[in-house]
């Protein structure tokens, strides 16, 4: 999946969601030194989330922590796995609310 701007997104989440549905369907978790963390809910698949950077993507599960695919560089990646480490527990709860149809809190950014 090589989505990345906010239009490439759409065309992704299209085939799940309407445009009007991006923001509830995949919202923003969290901004840090340019990543925009985004999830959304896929029964029946592992707990996960994407970390979009300028053009490039990165889609990491959450339990066990581990990069799934994407293209971003590998300093990006670094950060992404090291905030996702920090705050595993907060994204595992936000994959909680989603299932439940609930908006998910706000996770800080990187420290």
């Amino acid at each position: 999946m090589a989505a990345a701007s906010g239009q490439n997104i759409a065309v992704v989440v299209s085939e799940i969601a309407t445009p009007s549905e991006i923001d509830t369907t995949m919202p923003v978790l969290a901004k840090f030194y340019g990543i925009v963390i985004r999830m959304f809910r896929v029964r029946g698949m592992p707990a996960r989330f994407h970390a979009i950077y300028h053009d490039a993507e990165l889609v990491v599960e959450i339990a066990p922590l581990r990069v799934v695919q994407g293209n971003v560089p590998t300093r990006i990646a670094q950060l992404v796995l090291a905030w996702a480490r920090t705050h595993q527990a907060e994204l595992l709860a936000a994959w909680a609310a989603l299932l439940h149809s609930r908006r998910p809190a706000a996770i800080g950014p990187l420290d």
